[in-house]
């Protein structure tokens, strides 16, 4: 496992009042599915349930606890021999763990996945908790492995932030806003 953190204080502008945090955490595991066609792969998720808990606990931890996190992603980089549908095996035990360790949280979770060798870099994609349509929380955290993923291993992420991006001016929908409804607004 990787865990990393970033302390964003300014984007070319003033020194932030209170810095952005982004954090992920990385875990490698093999692909069961490498090198060969699987026509069923939910059962796997159930197997990736405990790891998702770990991940996100760890990750809380790094970001200096629950208080203040409002932005989350995962993502996943499938090794040599195996397919993207394979990193998909990560949507419910990633999302999940991180929705039941956070509390509310209603946007659906941004996610990334894709085939690549060892040292690819992912893009996560990050959202809002809350609302999917709060501008100010749109980012990405880039995340690799340097030795991974190796053939039949798979990356998988979850990347969590707190706080909006630094300086954001986009307009739409503020975290003041959020009605908290239906996970858009």
């Amino acid at each position: 496992m990787v865990v990393q953190v970033e302390e964003i204080r300014h984007e070319g502008g003033p020194v932030a009042a209170v810095p952005r945090l982004r954090g992920a955490v990385v875990a490698v595991v093999r692909n069961p599915f490498a090198g060969r066609h699987e026509p069923e792969l939910q059962g796997a998720m159930e197997v990736l349930k405990p790891l998702g808990l770990e991940m996100t606990d760890r990750l809380i931890a790094a970001l200096g606890g629950r208080e203040g996190i409002d932005g989350y992603g995962k993502g996943a980089i499938v090794g040599e021999g195996g397919e993207a549908e394979h990193g998909a095996i990560w949507h419910v035990p990633g999302g999940y763990s991180m929705r039941e360790r956070l509390g509310e949280s209603r946007a659906i979770v941004p996610s990334a996945m894709k085939v690549g060798g060892m040292g690819a870099t992912l893009d996560v994609p990050l959202g809002h908790i809350n609302a999917a349509y709060v501008r100010s929380h749109f980012d990405a955290l880039t995340v690799s492995v340097p030795d991974g993923p190796r053939a039949g291993e798979i990356v998988l992420v979850l990347a969590m932030a707190k706080g909006p991006r630094v300086h954001s001016r986009m307009g739409g929908l503020e975290v003041w806003q959020i009605k908290g409804e239906d996970g858009l607004r």
